[in-house]
């Protein structure tokens, strides 16, 4: 696929689905409306916008590496291999798990425990849809490298240092 139509597929996959994840599912729980649930929440709402900004840089990352890799992280316009660059080499799911800490943050932002259960919801859905049908997808798919990515890089929790396909890694 051309890397013009990548990024326009791209770009508008990402609006629809993480816009409507982090943007438009939670101001319709918060209306953008910010609440104290306990005294001397104010740190605690600077620790939630640090979790949103950092929680949108992977999935935006992520986004360019499908680009840069010639399709999308659609799964029917996907790339021809393997995605293991950028945030991809600390953690398997870096758009979902990036998603959920935004959200995360969010609920501390806006003191609304609401986006908490939110949360969760996020977490299995996407959890499910990885388990039975990604991971198997890109087994099928990329095979023996698709295994030795899984075998080297966790799912959920990200590793400390990047992972480098056959290269040294800690």
């Amino acid at each position: 696929m051309q890397r013009t139509k990548a990024a326009a597929l791209s770009a508008g996959f990402f609006v629809v689905a993480p816009g409507t994840v982090v943007g438009l599912i939670p101001w319709l729980i918060t209306h953008w409306r910010f609440h104290q649930p306990l005294p001397g929440w104010g740190p605690v709402r600077i620790v939630g916008a640090v979790l949103v900004v950092a929680g949108l840089i992977p999935p935006v990352s992520a986004f360019a590496e499908f680009v840069k890799a010639g399709g999308t992280p659609m799964p029917v316009a996907p790339t021809e291999r393997l995605v293991v660059s950028g945030f991809n080499r600390y953690v398997r799911n870096p758009m979902y798990l990036g998603l959920l800490v935004a959200i995360i943050g969010q609920a501390l932002l806006f003191g609304n425990p609401r986006l908490l259960i939110y949360a969760a919801a996020v977490w299995v859905a996407p959890a499910a849809f990885v388990r039975w049908y990604e991971e198997p997808t890109l087994a099928r798919t990329f095979g023996a490298e698709y295994d030795a990515y899984r075998r080297a890089v966790p799912a959920w929790v990200p590793r400390l240092h990047p992972w480098t396909p056959g290269g040294m890694n800690r």
